[in-house]
């Protein structure tokens, strides 16, 4: 301090030496002693006010941030790291769908795919001195607070991109000294652990830039670059990156879009052209482009290389995505609550309660966390499939009641379960989202007949395809109601294998009827039937149960894998932005039947298509191609539903028809000179047909057939009796040549109450023509 005040006195003693020699001041009589003497006081007031200025605003600072919590590297970095990101859905094939909606839609993506002209432009525009200051630029801080204490109708802003990225990603938007300071702090501190590429990066992943072309809102420059322009961020030329440089200023002002996937008129285009000329401007200024590079880019027409449109699955295939979804969720949900140690023992309020947070953790992880979902939807079935449902108007009967007949269906692949395709409706569209492929529980019909009535049978040794249980009148054993079939007539004594190609109710439920009880149940679980809504009464054994079109479908693919029925699934994967797996579905197999069983059923279910009598020749007659289908119809009471599903060596397609809603409404019996079966049957076959014209070697097996297992043999016999051919028997027609477990053969003869208690002269009775059952 000495020797700045000695240097000063010097040259203050010049400065009065040349006063001496002006005459004013001799006259005013001020000396040298007394104009030094008041320098000296004004300066240390100065100096001091100064100090004291300083240290006030220094100990507010403190005042302001001394209770903001310590941030560690990994804690900064965590929080500058912690990014939403859009998750996308992928089809089988890897073929993309679109991405999952979500408040934002984000891709991160690294600085070195992101174009020089976009790190340039963002440089010039929001933070000249990036690569010079420390985390703040005092001066602009300076301006900013002036303006701000003022109220100046100029805001200038003083925020480096540093602090940008803070005030993104750590603090509120809120607005006051106390936020600003703690802003400040943060900043210098994030440059002492982080380089200026890794901050710029970050902030090129986090910074608003409006709306895409869907009209959803974008962050981050990769997602801005496709939503906007269509290419990635590292294919954006000089123009379009100067463009998108200038949207973080005000994203919503200067957006080319509106939230309704509208591009602005021109009066709306215009701020954000402007800003645009201005981030040119800048950009030559501080020398990133040529003169000629300018006047280039000032002319450049940027409308023409707006993007027209950005996948929205949720607006394309709405049904589908949202059964991506609902699937998803309850995969990982059952995650969790398989790793939660202790779950079983926890009560059932306990566990809702913990069901509940699960799902909402795991909600927001697929909207935001960036995953990869791999789906076994096979995009060309799906919209052909779906597209023949829509065609198939003509076998849907009038609205009732304010409903529509509506439609389910479900194609899944046998060997492993994929669900390769499905129908939830007649339409899909954000108002008709109701999947009655996966969500409806509706009573199966006679569907049931095959997978547990006469499936049981023979697993049990009760009964085989060529013996005979009359279709005669008989009670239910609970309530003493009759047995009705559905043209309430009965036609005498059948085998089973008539029985089933005719869809006679009498005799499957007296098969049932003679089902161990531990049997019955085993095979309804085998069968993915939900005990809640699916019992195993006399009743189930026609269609008593409620199943899905999915579960239903599922049982019957048993019958294409010799037996043995897959988990079905449609969510393959579900990994990380980085490739980690945290899902992948594990494969569940049920078996339901013996190989044998397997194929007797199958065999008798041929019938059902290709016999003469059989209930299900429409399906088999407006079939386009060749392929061994065995399949079983299915109708309720009062055609509340209509069921057709069939399956071959490869896959299974089922299809379910019926009035949607809580109401339950009768079908029409006619529809076009169709009854209700052959309507739905009809609907089978078109979407048969259409997957057929997607995959042929699907549709048709490659021309496979279901394959006889060892223990089957083929034997003539009196169907009354299991035994030899009598002359009784060849008189009432009843002599067959059929197939049997080879394990039964010695024992058929008197096998089972049917043939103990038949009557030789049983007759068709009250018969009518139906083709429904």
């Amino acid at each position: 301090m000495k020797h700045f005040l000695s240097k000063w006195k010097n040259n203050w003693d010049a400065f009065i030496a040349k006063l001496d020699d002006i005459q004013f001041f001799r006259k005013v009589g001020i000396t040298y002693q007394v104009l030094w003497n008041l320098f000296l006081i004004v300066f240390i007031i100065g100096f001091l006010g100064f100090m004291f200025a300083s240290g006030t605003a220094a100990g507010y600072f403190a005042s302001l941030v001394v209770d903001e919590k310590t941030y560690s590297e990994e804690d900064m970095r965590t929080f500058v790291g912690s990014l939403s990101k859009t998750s996308d859905i992928y089809l089988a094939g890897g073929v993309y769908l679109g991405k999952i909606r979500s408040e934002v839609d984000r891709e991160i993506v690294s600085l070195d795919d992101v174009a020089d002209e976009v790190k340039w432009a963002i440089i010039a525009t929001e933070d000249e001195h990036f690569y010079e200051h420390n985390g703040i630029v005092p001066k602009a801080l300076l301006r900013a607070t002036m303006q701000e204490l003022t109220s100046s109708s100029v805001q200038t802003g003083g925020s480096t991109l540093t602090q940008q990225l803070i005030k993104q990603q750590i603090l509120s938007d809120e607005v006051s000294f106390d936020r600003k300071a703690t802003e400040i702090m943060l900043a210098l501190r994030l440059e002492q652990f982080m380089t200026k590429d890794e901050i710029l990066e970050a902030y090129l992943n986090v910074v608003p830039f409006g709306r895409n072309a869907s009209g959803r809102n974008v962050a981050g420059i990769e997602a801005a670059a496709q939503g906007v322009f269509g290419v990635s961020a590292s294919e954006l030329n000089l123009p379009q990156a100067a463009y998108l440089a200038g949207l973080p200023q005000s994203p919503y002002g200067y957006t080319p879009f509106t939230n309704d996937q509208q591009l602005k008129d021109q009066d709306g285009l215009q701020p954000g052209l402007n800003r645009y000329q201005t981030v040119l401007s800048r950009m030559y200024e501080k020398e990133y482009i040529t003169k000629e590079q300018y006047e280039d880019a000032k002319d450049y027409d940027l409308t023409a290389d707006f993007t027209t449109s950005a996948p929205d699955p949720m607006e394309e295939r709405p049904r589908l995505t949202e059964e991506i979804m609902n699937r998803a969720t309850a995969v990982l949900v059952q995650q969790k609550i398989d790793n939660r140690d202790g779950w079983e023992k926890l009560s059932d309020t306990a566990k809702q309660v913990e069901r509940n947070q699960f799902k909402a953790e795991v909600e927001n992880a697929i909207i935001n966390g960036g995953y990869n979902i791999i789906t076994t939807i096979d995009k060309d079935l799906y919209d052909a499939m779906n597209e023949a449902a829509q065609q198939s108007d003509a076998y849907f009967g009038a609205d009732k009641q304010g409903q529509r007949e509506e439609v389910g269906s479900v194609l899944i692949e046998n060997k492993t379960g994929k669900i390769l395709s499905f129908v939830g409706g007649r339409e899909e569209s954000l108002d008709h989202l109701y999947n009655h492929a996966t969500r409806a529980y509706r009573q199966a019909g006679s569907t049931s007949k095959p997978v547990l009535a006469y499936a049981g049978a023979i697993e049990a040794g009760v009964t085989q395809p060529g013996l005979v249980i009359p279709d005669e009148q008989a009670f239910y054993k609970a309530g003493g109601r009759e047995i009705r079939n559905f043209d309430h007539a009965h036609k005498g004594n059948l085998t089973v294998r008539e029985s089933l190609a005719q869809s006679r109710n009498v005799p499957a439920v007296e098969a049932w009827w003679h089902v161990p009880d531990d049997l019955k149940v085993k095979l309804r679980d085998a069968a993915g039937f939900n005990p809640d809504m699916h019992g195993v009464n006399e009743a189930v054994a026609i269609g008593g149960g409620n199943v899905t079109v999915e579960q239903n479908v599922s049982a019957f693919s048993a019958f294409g894998n010799n037996g043995v029925r897959m988990e079905p699934y449609m969510i393959e994967r579900i990994e990380t932005d980085s490739g980690e797996v945290i899902y992948e579905h594990p494969a569940s197999k049920h078996t339901m039947f013996s190989p044998q069983t397997n194929y007797l059923v199958a065999d008798m279910m041929r019938d059902v298509m290709y016999s003469a009598n059989g209930t299900g020749r429409t399906a088999a007659n407006k079939l386009q191609f060749q392929a061994d289908w065995a399949g079983k119809t299915g109708t309720t009471n009062r055609d509340y539903d209509s069921w057709f599903i069939a399956v071959n060596p490869e896959v299974t397609l089922g299809v379910w028809n019926g009035y949607s809603g809580d109401k339950t409404i009768s079908l029409r019996k006619r529809v076009g000179g169709l009854g209700t079966g052959a309507r739905t049957q009809s609907i089978w076959a078109n979407l048969a047909n259409a997957a057929y014209g997607v995959d042929p070697d699907l549709m048709t097996a490659k021309g496979k057939r279901f394959e006889q297992p060892d223990g089957i043999v083929e034997k003539r016999v009196c169907g009354l009796t299991g035994g030899p051919p009598t002359k009784a028997c060849e008189e009432q027609g009843l002599v067959t040549t059929d197939l049997y477990r080879s394990d039964m053969i010695d024992h058929i003869e008197g096998l089972a109450p049917f043939q103990a208690n038949f009557k030789p002269n049983a007759q068709p009775s009250n018969e009518k023509e139906d083709d429904d059952d």
